[in-house]
């Protein structure tokens, strides 16, 4: 998995919003976040649906967090196994309470999932981030037995430099593998 943080909502939902908006890949799943059922998204909607989640007072600077799942271009999975599993995924990390929606992207030969959700509590504290890349790796281990597939293994901290705008760069690092 590849797990960003930052600090634009807006600018994750636009990324993904704009991939599936153009036919390069649809809306799975959401959980909390309004899904009409076509396979796209109205990037507004969404952001104003996840804002309800976030407090006005917070206790971090980057509260928005993206993962991409990346199935081996060999797995073929459907859509519903693709959907489990980032539905599974999500809850072994801890974070299968929290809103969040669920892409998958279909631009390049392997088809793989970005998922976008919150890091804080409506109590406006960061939710726990400790080990999170252990937990990530169990957790992809854990679905590669399950659905018999391999996930690719990188990670990287995104740093946003202006919350609406979306500025940013990636600091890459190889995930416990």
């Amino acid at each position: 998995a590849n797990m960003n943080v930052g600090a634009s909502l807006y600018g994750a939902l636009a990324y993904n919003g704009q991939k599936i908006n153009e036919g390069e890949g649809k809306l799975l799943l959401s959980n909390k976040i309004f899904d009409d059922g076509t396979g796209t998204m109205d990037i507004a909607r969404a952001a104003s649906d996840f804002e309800r989640y976030l407090p006005q007072r917070m206790r971090t600077e980057k509260p928005i967090i993206h993962i991409s799942l990346n199935p081996h271009p060999n797995d073929k999975l459907s859509d519903t196994e693709l959907s489990d599993i980032a539905r599974e995924y999500m809850d072994k990390i801890g974070y299968g309470e929290q809103p969040f929606v669920v892409f998958k992207h279909e631009d390049i030969d392997r088809h793989h999932l970005h998922i976008v959700s919150i890091r804080v509590g409506l109590d406006g504290k960061r939710l726990d981030n400790d080990y999170i890349h252990r937990r990530s790796k169990r957790a992809t281990d854990a679905l590669e037995k399950k659905y018999g597939s391999h996930f690719a293994a990188t990670s990287s901290v995104f740093v946003s430099a202006s919350p609406r705008l979306g500025k940013s760069s990636a600091i890459s690092s190889p995930l416990l593998r």
